[in-house]
């Protein structure tokens, strides 16, 4: 019965996944790689000089989430809200920033695997903190903003469960 159950999540997990547009698809596992240090980003994602220095200012930005993962705060409390959710709001703000993650499922399906499960229930908080920001184009925070549901922004409980699908990139010839 666990084995039918964890097999439907991942496949659950994977539709997700394909529902994003290939841009955020293509983004998500370029962060996963930088964020989890799976594979050297510059090789595999680079196409361009441009794309180099954005993945050089993904790999800067995303050294705060080693803090984060070991500074999930308690659900309860009111200690350390400020330093985890700064930190975590300036990282999102980057994410979104690049204009790659066009939705709040996009941005839950990378953070999750990111920094964790017991990091879902903030993740509403730092995504709209990061959406609102002057750094983020008017037209774009607003689709950003719309795009929370309200069942998301008012969830009274997360799920504990960890992510099992970390999509990888693959090779054309392999697909």
């Amino acid at each position: 019965m666990s084995t039918t159950h964890t097999a439907s999540m991942t496949i659950s997990e994977m539709r997700e996944f394909a529902s994003f547009t290939s841009a955020e698809q293509r983004y998500i596992r370029r962060s996963l790689d930088i964020g989890l240090g799976r594979q050297d980003a510059f090789k595999l994602w680079a196409r361009d000089a441009g794309e180099n220095a954005a993945i050089r200012s993904q790999y800067v930005a995303y050294q705060e989430l080693k803090v984060l993962r070991a500074s999930v705060p308690d659900q309860t409390g009111f200690e350390s809200i400020e330093h985890f959710i700064g930190k975590l709001t300036r990282v999102a703000a980057f994410d979104l920033a690049q204009e790659r993650l066009d939705c709040f499922s996009a941005f839950r399906f990378l953070y999750e695997r990111l920094l964790g499960a017991e990091a879902r229930p903030w993740l509403p908080s730092a995504f709209c903190a990061a959406a609102a920001l002057p750094q983020i184009r008017p037209s774009r925070r607003k689709m950003l903003l719309q795009s929370l549901s309200e069942a998301a922004a008012t969830a009274p409980g997360w799920s504990e469960r960890a992510p099992s699908f970390y999509p990888e990139f693959i090779e054309k010839e392999a697909a």
